[in-house]
């Protein structure tokens, strides 16, 4: 299914303010982390909004999806602020871990003979 002007439109919207949120919290927090919003998927009623997250370093993953997902109240609250005034329903949020690079560098490993698979 090809997605509508209106959810592009509104997946952009939600990535870049939580972009930007998750940059102030990472700034604010003593810890040393990066959490980026890889990609933003909203259902065709935008009822739903799956939010795609990269976090590095790797060991962080766990803990920092966990307080993400503890606190999804809040994210949609700050998301009813910034769109409210754009669309009649605030989407209900998703967040899932995007381990997308994390596959390319173990597909590179592999191919050049460094993983699990031996050359044949």
């Amino acid at each position: 299914m090809n997605e509508s002007n209106r959810q592009r439109k509104v997946a952009q919207i939600i990535q870049e303010d939580f972009a930007e949120y998750f940059r102030k919290q990472a700034k604010e927090s003593k810890q040393t982390f990066l959490v980026t919003v890889s990609d933003v998927k909203v259902t065709a009623d935008l009822s739903i909004a799956k939010i795609y997250l990269s976090i590095f370093p790797q060991e962080f993953r766990t803990q920092i999806m966990k307080e993400i997902n503890e606190n999804k109240a809040q994210y949609r609250n700050f998301m009813g602020q910034k769109m409210g005034k754009q669309v009649r329903i605030i989407p209900e949020i998703n967040f899932y871990l995007d381990t997308t690079l994390d596959d390319v560098e173990r597909i590179e490993r592999e191919l050049k003979g460094e993983g699990d698979n031996p050359i044949l």
